[in-house]
């Protein structure tokens, strides 16, 4: 395929084309935003190899009794209001790797945003939430924690 067959495909197909057009677009857009966002997102098994390496601070934002429901060893519970640094279990993790979880991905989000602009150095979301972890067949817990 050569340019001259390209544009004239696009002439033939507008709407496909600025389709195309846009996808890229959004695309670029959602990458370089990603970029920037300031936190990394985990899969469930960089969590447990985090988890394993015994420095991570686990922090799932579901509300308590999904928590109670199940939730990952070690994790501690804590509402989205509650999350500042200042908070006992955050007070002297600003230099350790922190994860932020919850049910969809959107407390989380925000949580980690907010925790980098506090001046948090390792910040991370579960990628997926607790049902990618579920989905990986790992472990949940339940109870209080």
């Amino acid at each position: 395929m050569n340019y001259e067959e390209l544009l004239a495909f696009a002439g033939r197909n507008p709407m496909l084309s600025l389709a195309l057009v846009g996808l890229t677009v959004a695309i670029i857009a959602t990458e370089i935003a990603r970029l920037f966002r300031g936190y990394k997102s985990l899969k469930p098994a960089e969590l447990t190899h985090m988890i394993n390496a015994g420095n991570a601070v686990v922090i799932d934002l579901s509300a308590s009794a999904e928590f109670e429901k199940g939730h990952i060893v070690g994790s501690r519970n804590l509402q989205p209001a509650q999350l500042t640094p200042s908070h006992k279990l955050l007070a002297n993790a600003k230099q350790s790797p922190v994860v932020l979880l919850c049910r969809t991905g959107n407390a989380s989000a925000t949580a980690a945003k907010a925790l980098k602009k506090a001046g948090f150095e390792q910040v991370y979301v579960l990628e997926g939430g607790l049902p990618a972890w579920q989905a990986a067949d790992l472990p949940l817990v339940k109870g209080r924690g």
